[in-house]
């Protein structure tokens, strides 16, 4: 009788010690890393290539750690600039932005490519022949 007393004992205490214990929750959020990239890698730049452009290394997450991806050539396009991948702070953490390439002139609106004047005020000189609406000129739109 004794010995069951303390089985008792001892599986309520144990099933007590359950109660107390604390719960974490890692969430994992696609695309975001909680830990922050090390700084770039010295490379250094081989002499141009024509027809390429150089695109820089970059530290890349890889499940549980950083690896470094060395710079590599990328063909040129014409009329873009390449815009190499970075880190950047977000939602308390790290994300990457892919590389890319980003137009470099002037876009075209579709009404000069018909041959018309896409702005009202086009007898209003004193504005030099062009209006850009608020807020166009920061979207690179004028």
């Amino acid at each position: 009788m004794r010995l069951s007393a303390l089985v008792l004992a001892a599986a309520a205490a144990t099933a007590s010690m359950g109660v107390s214990a604390q719960v974490q929750v890692n969430i994992n959020v696609p695309g975001l890393v909680t830990v922050a990239p090390p700084a770039p890698r010295y490379e250094v730049v081989p002499a141009p290539r024509a027809g390429y452009v150089w695109a820089p290394g970059h530290w890349q997450w890889n499940q549980n750690a950083y690896a470094w991806r060395g710079g590599y050539w990328e063909r040129a396009r014409p009329d873009y600039a390449y815009a190499p991948g970075r880190w950047v702070r977000a939602d308390g953490g790290w994300r990457w932005v892919e590389p890319g390439w980003k137009h470099a002139g002037k876009r075209r609106d579709r009404h000069e490519d018909r041959g018309h004047r896409h702005d009202r005020h086009h007898d209003d000189d004193h504005h030099g022949g062009h209006h850009c609406p608020p807020g166009q000129a920061k979207k690179g739109r004028c």
